[in-house]
């Protein structure tokens, strides 16, 4: 199985998102998770494809949802029923899985993710959808970098 890495900007508070919209605006850190994922495949459920509105340029896009009906209305988006089936079509394409979001497929993937890069903001800001806690005796900070508004963390599994 391919590397599988879990990417989310995340609030103090844990806040990845307040309805369909990200509850800040920081200059620089999309464009850093788009130079992050450029060329990967990326795994998300259908409330944040939906939230973004297209796929991605330059990505795969893999959309995970239990709506047998649902659409994306796009032909260059796969369509996956479970995450198995998701890692499964994202393993067939360029790149690495990245997973995009949001907390429930998050959630679900944290136990097969071998790293994971958070954008740490330094705000407590309202939301309804939290990134799940990580667990420092899985998971080790290998590196951070500051950048102006954030930091952005990688951590490795350890166990």
């Amino acid at each position: 199985m391919k590397r599988v890495l879990l990417v989310a900007a995340v609030a103090r508070n844990g806040v990845i998102g307040n309805g369909p919209d990200i509850p800040w605006s920081i200059p620089g850190e999309q464009a850093e998770f788009k130079q992050l994922t450029l060329g990967h495949t990326l795994v998300m459920g259908r409330t944040t494809y939906e939230s973004i509105g297209r796929p991605l340029p330059g990505r795969t896009t893999v959309v995970l949802t239990r709506d047998r009906d649902w659409s994306p209305g796009h032909p260059d988006v796969l369509v996956a029923r479970s995450l198995v089936d998701a890692f499964g079509r994202a393993a067939t394409r360029d790149g690495e899985i990245i997973v995009a979001g949001g907390a429930q497929v998050y959630a679900e993937a944290m136990p097969l993710a071998s790293e994971q890069v958070i954008s740490e903001i330094p705000l407590e800001p309202d939301g309804d959808a939290f990134y799940p806690a990580i667990d420092p005796r899985v998971w080790q900070v290998t590196d951070r970098e500051r950048f102006d508004g954030y930091d952005r963390v990688w951590y490795s599994r350890t166990t």
